[in-house]
């Protein structure tokens, strides 16, 4: 079995409570009733009745858990994380401390993990978890900060951002800052690209407004996150005429990925470029999925974890 990496995970995957419930924010209520509708069911319905319960209750009402978690649940604790790896077949999961603004309905950071609790996590996992920390383009100089603090205190080796939530696009000068950081410190960087399935401006989001970045920073090894739909052609473009630029598969299901993508990822252009991930989907289903897929096995060699390896510098 080839062994995976997730390069695109939250911390409660590794531990459920923490962050608090971000399905009390309305981009994420949203989100529940149109684009993530089929996959999540009533997830925000349980979520609100787990939260009103005791947890004597809750932990009687609970049902079995599956085995890799489930979408947008994660697990209770790392070890059991960790042991749900070793039966699914993950080497290790890179876990952000992600931020994320509300543009339109709250204007605050609905997301905000602390490096702290995810360095935790990498403590705890024993070389499993790959620690990312994340950036606020409103909070420059403290964000910058964070990422020193996030690799030198805990090893991060990544950086992961969400241009859409803060209504700019990638290549904006509030981003640059990082871009030398992670240069200087020789970590990779990943932002979302594509459409958001949150209410947030996704033009923004257009895998092509990357290219002034991979032009001014050559280096920099850079993922374009999230797939890039509905402009898949500029994705697969990005990635193939840029030496220093990859692109995830996460937040989608391995089934639903467009036919061009599937066809670019299992090809002499892409196969090397093309990173698995799953957003916290769920471990099973998301690597069940994939390698079910009619590609090549030296396609799933390179994008389960071969891609990975090389882009992390691991």
């Amino acid at each position: 079995m080839i062994q995976a990496i997730d390069i695109m995970n939250h911390p409660p995957e590794a531990k459920r409570g923490l962050g608090g419930n971000p399905f009390e924010f309305e981009e994420f209520k949203i989100m529940l009733r149109t684009t993530f509708k089929a996959a999540a069911g009533d997830h925000s319905h349980r979520t609100k009745e787990k939260n009103a319960k005791p947890k004597s209750d809750a932990k009687k009402a609970a049902k079995p858990k599956k085995k890799g978690g489930g979408m947008l649940i994660g697990h209770e604790s790392v070890a059991e994380m960790v042991a749900d790896m070793d039966k699914l077949g993950y080497e290790a999961i890179v876990i952000s401390a992600t931020k994320m603004w509300s543009y339109h309905y709250h204007h605050q950071l609905i997301l905000d993990y602390s490096i702290d609790d995810v360095g935790e996590i990498v403590r705890e996992a024993n070389g499993r978890v790959i620690g990312a920390a994340s950036y606020n383009p409103f909070r420059i100089e403290e964000s910058v900060a964070e990422v020193e603090r996030g690799v030198r205190d805990y090893g991060f080796k990544y950086v992961w951002f969400h241009p859409l939530s803060f209504g700019l696009p990638p290549n904006d000068r509030r981003f640059y800052p990082l871009y030398s950081k992670c240069n200087e410190l020789d970590i990779a960087v990943g932002m979302q690209v594509g459409h958001s399935a949150e209410v947030l401006p996704s033009d923004v989001g257009r895998p092509m407004l990357v290219d002034d970045v991979a032009i001014d920073f050559p280096n920099l090894r850079i993922n374009l996150s999230h797939t890039g739909w509905p402009w898949v052609d500029e994705w697969c473009s990005m990635l193939w005429r840029h030496p220093n630029v990859y692109g995830d598969i996460s937040a989608y299901f391995p089934r639903s990925l467009d036919e061009r993508q599937v066809r670019f990822m299992d090809s002499s252009r892409g196969r090397g470029k093309v990173l698995f991930g799953t957003n916290g989907l769920g471990l099973a289903k998301c690597v069940e999925q994939f390698r079910e897929m009619d590609i090549k096995e030296e396609t799933k060699q390179r994008v389960l974890r071969d891609n990975a390896i090389e882009f992390l510098k691991l």
